[in-house]
């Protein structure tokens, strides 16, 4: 197909699915480490014509970080080194992931709209595709997919470049659980909220309700939401392996050395956690790093920075800073009132 024809078909396109498979050259097409395929989302993304693009990819053993994490905070990355697992952060907020070969990972490209939508949208329609194979999977809380009674089966996480959206999920067909337990060190109030004790007692595995292999079901998934392709060439892997190359900045992985002078953090309902560390010159607010395991719907550090900067660290100061510039409004599920609440439970 070509792209004029790609262009032509996207015009009319209302809805994700079907999408337009993406097949890669089979130097590339398997054995890649995660950050490769986080790439090439991005690319297309960025470089090619207006459609809703998906691929499929595995790897072995990784982590891969929320946007917003604290590598030290939510990874073992002494059991990581010790064991071989990768570590790579996505661009996209949510969760640490443990992924390997037991894993299908999904690549979702969509043109402009509400992300939100088409989130929700592509969970749905991932969850049915698994429900005509008689898994009882549906969609649960705000990012994933479950095996209704048995556990976590598919987590998924979006977000936004300029009129395009990128969605990814990664479907749990089998595990090494003794590895994915070292490697993540979860938050223990986000384990206390689900009523479980470990992270191997949150997950499910697809092996356990199908009949067929890991490949089979990757194969299944294209053929249930896409319905054409097309193929990457040579030259377009070159441009992928450079936007990879970022990926490895240690800056962007571990981030920056920041010193807090005072930390607000806490979980919002159908948000999840949000941390505010503020640096001060006196009493007053000079810098502001927001983290935690939320989905931004803007750019969430300006709009904190701008927000609370020059402010003094007072009560009755942040919540007339919240109610003036709103930067609730850059994370998605967070309301202007469960920030403030967040506030007051943490510095009232």
């Amino acid at each position: 197909m070509t792209m004029k024809n790609i262009f032509a078909h996207s015009s009319k396109a209302t809805v994700v699915f079907p999408a337009c498979f993406v097949e890669l050259p089979a130097s590339v097409a398997e054995g890649k480490r995660a950050a490769f395929y986080l790439a090439a989302e991005e690319y297309l993304a960025k470089e090619y014509p207006e459609d809703n693009y998906m691929f499929t990819w595995q790897v072995g053993p990784t982590v891969v970080m929320g946007r917003h994490q604290v590598a030290q905070a939510e990874v073992d990355l002494d059991f990581c080194r010790s064991n071989g697992i990768d570590i790579i952060r996505r661009k996209s907020g949510g969760g640490c992931i443990f992924a390997d070969s037991g894993n299908i990972m999904v690549s979702v490209v969509t043109g402009p709209g509400a992300v939100e939508g088409l989130f929700v949208e592509y969970a749905q329609n991932v969850a049915t595709a698994l429900c005509r194979l008689g898994v009882p999977a549906s969609v649960s809380g705000r990012n994933d997919i479950v095996v209704e009674g048995v556990g976590k089966i598919c987590g998924n996480a979006f977000y936004h470049l300029q009129n395009r959206n990128i969605v990814h999920g990664t479907m749990l067909y089998d595990s090494n659980l003794d590895l994915m337990a070292g490697a993540l060190t979860p938050d223990r109030a986000k384990l206390c909220s689900k009523g479980v004790k470990s992270v191997k007692s949150r997950v499910a595995f697809l092996k356990d309700s199908l009949s067929m292999d890991v490949s089979s079901l990757r194969t299944y998934l294209r053929q249930e939401l896409t319905d054409r392709s097309i193929r990457l060439t040579e030259d377009d892997i070159q441009y992928i392996k450079a936007i990879e190359a970022d990926y490895y900045d240690p800056i962007f992985l571990y981030g920056k050395n920041f010193r807090a002078d005072a930390t607000v953090q806490g979980r919002v309902e159908n948000c999840g956690k949000i941390i505010l560390h503020f640096s001060m010159c006196g009493p007053q607010i000079e810098r502001v790093e927001v983290g935690g395991d939320y989905f931004a719907t803007g750019d969430a550090e300006t709009a904190f920075q701008e927000a609370f900067d020059g402010r003094n660290f007072t009560v009755p100061s942040l919540l007339a800073a919240i109610d003036e510039y709103h930067p609730e409004r850059t994370i998605h599920g967070l309301s202007k009132e469960g920030l403030e609440q967040l506030i007051l439970e943490q510095c009232g």
